[in-house]
């Protein structure tokens, strides 16, 4: 049967792609889009983005001596591409499964991944920082960031090109502008500059000019170098990365295959002694029409039908704790004024856009500006504003001094509504919530909520709303709610006060989030079994509900908590109170369920959770195992494999 990738099967390493020609090139551009395009439709991930960078990526591999020399790909959305072309073609269908190849850059995968990534705007410091590592050792390779006009919101992106604009180090950052096109002259002047500009006889030019303005007097000199800089600057809109100290080209159609082979091969032999911008105009989605016409570009798609772009899987009929969040603060804004909501730029991912079309006006979208959004939140706070901050768990890390420093530390009133509590599956570790329990609880004057249930996240929507004199946080897992029937839910939680679901002997659980439904499977089953636990829900890590905890200390042997963290969150909150602030000592044995020491690889999650002995099969496995006092509970060992 006659291949219909004919060019992309003949590749087996980068040697094999250099040896082509550029009309090889060209088809090579369909038939590897139309891989990635195949491949996404089977196993889900972020389409849009690759498509976009296919001759990019090509054109990269082509001019580039890799992985001797490095690309450094910002976030890793658009790595498709690149990981078909560098020997994990192979593996592709394994994309975001589980033990397969990860949907972003993985240092671990492949050499050809010089630095992982996931979260956006680390390129351009990390790819300075082999640069700098380079030099100092006298090394010879060349270094690539390609980096998103969305990532440029991140001030992190900044401070590298500031630092890195006055070192004077070869390093090469392409701007792969896809949306908010910082520059409109795109075309065959454009095109013609971009060549001239980086070509060695412009070059040269712009050394003959410094040594003229050398020969005139220091004023003269000066308007010499600005007429030269600022008539480039008004051509090619690349002041403001000159005056950052780089050497701006573009922009440039990152479609035309041609244009960017030969503006690179000029940058790849240019002797500049200073960081290269190159700005490159793309279209997210490109050559899908599906793609191209949807709203998001398919940034982010389940499994999908390649003919219609339509999605196999059917959506869930149940909601998701994200629209619970969203519709319940909605309907607390329109009974208050001062509700303010703020993301950065994960305004779908929160939920905020329903929010956003019923105020305008109360909604800020920042960007990827996390520590801004954080500050700006304590700002508004100061002023008698009630501002929600919806940032994801593993997004916050990167506003954790803001956290400290301008919210805790001046006890002002944010409310952090904290998305992706715990594993969220083929997104794997970069983006887990697996530590914000633990990075909250530490914190003077904060109260730290976790929801049980959908019922509990609308009580916790509505009880952060009346906290008016310290920050507060309450976090929630991804995906589709327990299903319960939720009647009209008007009161708030009492601070720091948790609640008894099941009343047992001899054992109880104590849980503190999204494990609950979990919990009450094991709980079911093994009383199906004959052993009968109590259940709680602590609701609050911080402060903890001491009644609660005396109450199970005195009434069970065995005590466990269970956390959707890392060590050093719930359970050792608990600890600390039982054996440090605790009058009365008990003989209660406790016990914490909580994330390994690990960072847990991409899979779904429910197998995420299995692997980690975390659902309601692991945390019964467990109960048994401490009980196990007697031959009947030896038995019931057996029939769950407990080794």
């Amino acid at each position: 049967m006659k291949s219909n990738r004919p060019i992309l099967d003949s590749i087996n390493s980068i040697n094999d792609l250099k040896k082509l020609s550029i009309d090889n090139l060209i088809e090579l551009c369909n038939e590897l889009r139309n891989e990635t395009i195949e491949v996404v439709s089977k196993t889900g991930g972020h389409l849009g983005a690759g498509l976009g960078v296919v001759e990019l990526t090509i054109a990269l591999h082509y001019i580039f001596n890799t992985p001797h020399d490095k690309i450094i790909w910002d976030v890793g959305h658009q790595s498709y591409p690149h990981k078909i072309l560098t020997g994990r073609r192979n593996k592709i269908h394994t994309l975001r499964q589980k033990d397969g190849l990860y949907g972003f850059t993985k240092r671990s995968e492949s050499k050809f991944d010089p630095f992982g990534a996931a979260h956006s705007s680390t390129s351009i410091s990390a790819a300075l920082g082999m640069s700098l590592a380079r030099d100092l050792q006298n090394k010879d390779f060349k270094v690539i960031s390609v980096i998103g006009d969305g990532a440029l919101s991140a001030g992190m992106a900044y401070e590298a090109m500031n630092n890195a604009g006055i070192l004077n180090t070869q390093l090469l950052t392409i701007l792969n502008d896809n949306d908010m096109s910082i520059s409109k002259p795109v075309g065959a002047m454009s095109t013609y500059l971009s060549k001239l500009l980086s070509s060695k006889s412009y070059t040269s030019l712009r050394s003959i000019i410094k040594k003229i303005a050398l020969k005139f007097p220091k004023k003269f000199a000066n308007s010499l170098y600005r007429a030269e800089e600022y008539s480039k600057g008004f051509v090619t809109g690349g002041t403001l990365f000159e005056e950052l100290g780089y050497y701006y080209v573009g922009p440039i159609d990152g479609h035309n295959l041609k244009d960017l082979i030969a503006v690179l091969k000029n940058i790849n032999r240019s002797k500049i002694d200073k960081p290269i911008l190159l700005h490159v105009i793309t279209k997210k989605g490109k050559g899908y029409i599906p793609a191209e016409k949807s709203k998001d570009k398919f940034h982010g798609v389940d499994k999908f039908d390649v003919i219609s772009g339509s999605p196999l899987k059917e959506k869930s009929k149940l909601k998701s704790y994200t629209n619970i969040f969203s519709e319940t603060l909605i309907k607390e804004a329109q009974k208050d004024d001062k509700i303010i909501a703020v993301t950065a730029a994960m305004s779908q991912g929160t939920g905020l856009n329903n929010f956003a079309k019923i105020f305008p006006n109360r909604f800020f979208d920042v960007g990827i500006a996390e520590q801004h959004a954080v500050t700006m939140c304590a700002g508004m706070a100061t002023e008698g504003l009630k501002p929600f901050a919806a940032i994801y768990s593993t997004f916050l890390q990167r506003a954790y001094d803001q956290v400290v420093h301008d919210v805790a530390l001046q006890k002002l009133p944010v409310r952090f509504a904290i998305d992706r509590a715990g594993l969220v599956g083929s997104d794997g570790p970069t983006h887990a919530g697996s530590f914000d329990i633990t990075y909250l609880s530490c914190l003077p004057n904060f109260i730290v909520m976790a929801a049980g249930d959908e019922q509990d996240l609308i009580r916790m929507v509505k009880t952060s709303v009346s906290i008016d004199d310290r920050p507060s946080a309450f976090r929630y897992p991804r995906g589709s709610v327990t299903g319960m029937e939720i009647n009209e839910i008007n009161n708030t939680l009492e601070i720091g006060k948790g609640r008894i679901i099941k009343e047992g002997n001899n054992l109880a659980v104590l849980n503190f989030g999204g494990r609950l439904s979990a919990c009450i499977e094991a709980k079911d089953n093994l009383s199906k079994k004959g052993i009968n636990i109590s259940l709680a829900d602590a609701r609050f890590a911080k402060p903890i509900d001491q009644n609660l905890i005396d109450n199970l200390l005195e009434s069970h042997e065995h005590l466990i908590t269970i956390e959707e963290g890392s060590i050093g969150g719930f359970g050792s909150i608990v600890l600390d109170y039982i054996h440090n602030k605790r009058i009365k000592k008990t003989k209660t044995k406790i016990f914490n369920i909580h994330f390994p020491d690990a960072f847990i690889d991409h899979a779904l999650p429910n197998e995420q959770y299995k692997s980690i002995d975390m659902d309601a099969e692991g945390i019964e496995k467990r109960i048994i195992e401490i009980l196990n006092v007697n031959n009947k509970v030896f038995d019931i060992k057996e029939k769950v494999n407990v080794e």
